[in-house]
């Protein structure tokens, strides 16, 4: 038995709401359980069960249809530190445009199965996907990724290229290729040493520097503790070896080599002032500054998808869509009417 499964079986007393107590102790005490239970998303939440790599999984997942459909549907991938939960902006101005609107939790995030073991790969969550869609009923979509989710969009729309009518990436990583430009390896033991100290104030240092430009509004802490609500209590220990192993697969799988095999044309939301790198805290000094320069990757990748379009918002971070919605909205809205479908 994992010397931290049995803390998975001890139970909880459920915490007082966040709402109640002080900012720092809120942060300290407040638990949703290692699939996000006591967190509540915006939408309904549905849940897929199927089997993978010998295990009962369920992939939790938002399917928002609207009042007046205009015959489209969206479907939107998460990034490493988001949810399908933390789309709801999204969700309202794409489907008050009249799509459909898909959002998953990916296998191992938010308030899908933590497994116990997992053999992490951008094409296994891809398949997660497929088969979800499938269910769904959803032969046809725009495939909207941000962050690691567009790591993940762009091997979706290689694996089922018929499916993928658009493709839009918002500040995807995996841009450049970090273990070759010669950033160390940490091996998934060490994650999940780093995993492990994952606090609410880690968290919003961490967002501060790259997600949001250096900018800060209270409205953002709302994400903030529903990531660290992951890490505390029962069931932490799983969240920080999950998290481990999808670390080890976003620094060992790029997909930036296969850009030049995309068909779907392509819509880039880039926030420039982006500087998101995985293990740009340990790479050489003389490298560091180097990694995560999206006013320079976001050209660089418009040049090597085919058709694609590239949209850069200047004063943005990692975030656009939380950062400046109306922004970020009004561009995508655009994009997907400019490009065909």
């Amino acid at each position: 038995m994992p010397r931290w499964l049995p803390a998975l079986l001890l139970a909880t007393a459920l915490p007082l709401p966040a709402a109640t107590l002080p900012l720092q102790a809120a942060e300290s005490k407040v638990t949703y359980g290692p699939e996000l239970e006591r967190f509540n998303y915006a939408y309904p939440v549905g849940h897929f069960s199927f089997e993978s790599q010998g295990k009962h999984m369920h992939m939790a997942y938002i399917d928002v249809k609207p009042t007046k459909p205009n015959g489209r549907a969206v479907v939107l991938l998460h990034g490493k530190n988001f949810c399908a939960g933390t789309w709801e902006g999204t969700i309202a101005a794409l489907s008050g445009a009249g799509y459909r609107v898909i959002a998953p939790d990916q296998i191992g995030f938010c308030k899908s199965t933590k497994p116990e073991h997992y053999q992490y790969s951008f094409e296994q969550l891809a398949s997660n996907t497929h088969a979800l869609l499938q269910k769904l009923k959803l032969n046809k979509f725009t495939l909207l990724g941000h962050s690691t989710g567009g790591m993940l969009a762009s091997r979706y729309a290689l694996m089922y290229p018929q499916q993928v009518e658009q493709l839009v990436l918002v500040n995807p990583i995996g841009l450049e290729d970090w273990r070759a430009l010669g950033v160390p390896y940490r091996t998934p033991d060490q994650w999940y040493e780093r995993e492990l100290k994952t606090s609410a104030d880690s968290i919003r240092k961490y967002e501060q520097a790259t997600y949001y430009a250096g900018q800060w509004k209270p409205e953002y802490d709302k994400w903030v503790n529903m990531l660290a609500g992951l890490y505390n209590g029962s069931g932490h220990e799983r969240v920080a070896w999950n998290s481990a192993l999808q670390y080890d697969m976003i620094f060992t799988q790029p997909v930036v080599q296969d850009f030049a095999r995309l068909q779907a044309p392509t819509l880039l939301l880039i926030g420039t002032q982006d500087n998101t790198a995985i293990g740009k805290d340990i790479a050489p000094p003389e490298l560091r500054d180097k990694l995560g320069n999206y006013a320079e990757l976001g050209k660089r990748t418009a040049q090597a998808i085919p058709h694609a379009t590239l949209v850069e918002f200047d004063k943005l971070g990692h975030a656009p869509q939380i950062q400046d919605p109306q922004t970020f909205h009004a561009a995508l809205l655009k994009g997907l009417a400019d490009l065909p479908h």
